[in-house]
């Protein structure tokens, strides 16, 4: 009966491999530990972002909504419409938006940017040879060219908010200095009219229209809102611009309006945030990966340290044999075993150990010394790995006995 014989703990894992595996995942407890300071931030930046929208919500409640007294609401000038004998009605969809374009009307388009372009061309459709005015209220690029063509609105926003006329239309020159700051626009039209501008990019242009009508494009809505109408002469401007026709059409485009499909067309969601969100994501992507870059571990050479404690090298070798066997490396295992056998067996035959791995030197100094067969001892000790944990244990019982044969003088 053979006996096994256990390799050493700095080379091979013997077959202490069968022994049960300690388990090593993670406690809940320890897991808790290691994410709790996750979680409290999640938790706070959630709660920061409901308080947040909270306080949004209640302040930007009806916002450019001709019935709202809310501070961001536009009832004042409906109200003061109404004593000059002009009628405020407020409509929420494009059909309806397009049925009241006329030539005794006035179209307000409060929010252009949420329509999809399908839907802008549509509008622009009805009221470019309608004789009204469309007044637009803070368009963006993504809507000012399709609603008013030959209008582009630069990138860059105005310094101010109270800017100076400095333009010859009649409005703008009774109204006086005005809270026009927002977007900024260039025009093509030789014949518009450029007010109020910002590092000489005019912030309202009035472009005229054959047919008798105009577009007016307002880069800011503040001169609309309640709580700043009686300020610099917003309230003149407001009511110039939107009172020179009998009728006034309020559109405020919904949300199941301004998501409707027209032709296969739909605004994605990305279109739908302002780009302020796309740019502080771009930013908090940067931030986190510079973070990663912080907290990485970096990995330098190994460099040798004296253990704090003796650890006797069957735990060592235990260690690594349940280690082998939970990533079923067999392969590995076999490897490590054999190249082991290889190395003390080459100096018992005369082999110089630099030449031990190769079986051109190492196989006929066996051959001649146990007068056994060649090919046997190149598939026991330069052979495939074992397909399972049974081969791999007569590999290694293969392996011992070979060695005390060698050994036995």
């Amino acid at each position: 009966m053979t006996t096994r014989v256990t390799p050493p703990a700095t080379d091979t894992p013997p077959a202490a491999a069968t022994a049960t595996p300690t388990s090593t995942a993670p406690s809940a407890r320890r897991l808790w530990t290691r994410t709790r300071g996750i979680v409290l931030a999640v938790v706070l930046i959630l709660v920061a972002a409901v308080a947040m929208a909270a306080v949004r919500s209640q302040t930007r409640h009806g916002a450019l909504d001709p019935r709202s007294a809310d501070p961001y609401g536009s009832r004042a000038v409906a109200a003061l419409l109404a004593d000059r004998g002009v009628s405020t009605r407020v409509v929420t969809s494009l059909g309806a938006a397009r049925a009241a374009a006329g030539p005794d009307t006035t179209l307000l388009v409060a929010v252009p940017d949420l329509l999809t372009h399908r839907q802008q061309t549509r509008l622009h459709a009805a009221t470019a040879h309608s004789g009204g005015r469309t007044v637009l209220v803070a368009a963006g690029s993504w809507s000012v060219e399709r609603l008013a063509p030959g209008v582009t609105a630069d990138p860059a926003t105005s310094s101010g908010t109270t800017l100076e006329p400095s333009c010859a239309l009649p409005e703008a020159r009774r109204a006086g200095s005005a809270d026009t700051g927002g977007i900024r626009y260039t025009t093509t039209h030789v014949d518009a009219d450029s007010c109020y501008p910002s590092r000489r990019l005019a912030t309202l242009l009035r472009i005229p229209a054959a047919s008798g009508g105009d577009t007016v494009v307002l880069g800011a809505p503040d001169i609309l809102y309640n709580k700043r109408l009686d300020q610099q002469g917003n309230a003149s401007l407001a009511l110039q611009l939107l009172g020179s026709r009998h009728h006034l059409v309020w559109y405020l485009p919904s949300l199941s309006d301004t998501l409707a499909t027209d032709n296969g067309e739909q605004k994605s969601f990305l279109d739908l945030l302002p780009s302020g969100w796309l740019w502080a994501t771009l930013q908090l992507f940067v931030a986190a990966v510079l973070a990663a870059f912080w907290r990485a571990r970096r990995f330098g050479p190994l460099v040798p340290e004296r253990l704090p404690v003796a650890i006797r090298a069957s735990e060592t070798v235990e260690g690594r044999a349940r280690l082998y066997r939970k990533a079923n490396a067999r392969d590995r295992a076999a490897t490590a075993l054999r190249s082991t056998t290889r190395t003390r067996l080459a100096p018992l035959v005369g082999v110089p150990v630099a030449q031990a791995h190769a079986p051109e030197a190492l196989l006929p100094a066996l051959s001649a010394h146990l007068h056994g067969d060649g090919q046997a001892l190149h598939s026991l000790l330069f052979g495939p790995p074992p397909g399972d944990d049974a081969a791999l244990i007569a590999l290694t019982d293969q392996l011992d006995a070979l060695e005390r044969e060698v050994r036995r003088p």
